[in-house]
């Protein structure tokens, strides 16, 4: 039988120098493991890199995969706050320009740290950080669907879930190959017009 390994932190730090602490910790994390893959972290790497104690690292972390558990989560929560700041906005703007500003959302969301993104994602299945990233999905998926709905009687679409699932998975698939393969394409504005051709045709409304 394989044996569970431990992916939660051992506590979760509440005074400022604790966070400070585990926020260096992940900072390291994220150096060691851009240098090195998940195969070649260590914790005592991650000390030396963080300057702490190995000591530190395990008051907050049992094991490597809790560190790089807690830098999916951390990184999924920039993500998410990159995208939901901008929702507001996004809300009150024509179908055509929404669309573009989405794309434009998720594609600065993945530039956060596309080297990062591309180990973090390798990394997920062996982590057990699936519910995460649909969590992730899900946010994603209810911005989309709400936007079409606010505006059924400008779009040829029936079913704004379905065509919620169908724009969100292909404007991640787009995203996610460039950020797992050509990272340079995340802040190519060629790539936004392409992307947004795609969604405002298959919406059937003007692209301007």
């Amino acid at each position: 039988m394989q044996r569970q390994v431990r992916t939660t932190p051992r506590k979760r730090p509440r005074q400022q120098r604790s966070k400070d602490t585990v926020d260096a910790i992940l900072d390291a994390t994220t150096r060691v493991l851009k240098q090195v893959g998940f195969d070649g972290l260590t914790t005592n790497a991650v000390a030396e890199k963080a300057g702490v104690s190995i000591g530190s690292v395990y008051q907050y972390f049992p094991n490597k995969e809790a560190m790089v558990s807690a830098l999916i989560e951390r990184h999924v929560h920039e993500m998410n706050a990159a995208i939901l700041g901008e929702l507001a906005r996004v809300a009150t703007m024509p179908v055509a320009q929404a669309a573009r500003a989405v794309i434009e959302l998720t594609l600065s969301a993945h530039a956060i740290d596309p080297a990062l993104h591309r180990v973090l994602t390798e990394q997920v299945p062996r982590i057990g950080k699936l519910a995460k990233l649909r969590e992730l999905d899900n946010i994603s998926h209810r911005m989309v669907a709400g936007l079409l709905a606010a505006r059924r009687d400008e779009i040829a679409v029936d079913d704004v879930e379905l065509a919620a699932f169908v724009l969100v998975s292909a404007i991640e698939s787009i995203v996610h190959r460039a950020a797992l393969l050509y990272p340079h394409m995340l802040r190519d504005p060629h790539l936004v017009d392409e992307a947004t051709r795609l969604v405002t045709r298959y919406l059937g409304v003007p692209a301007n």
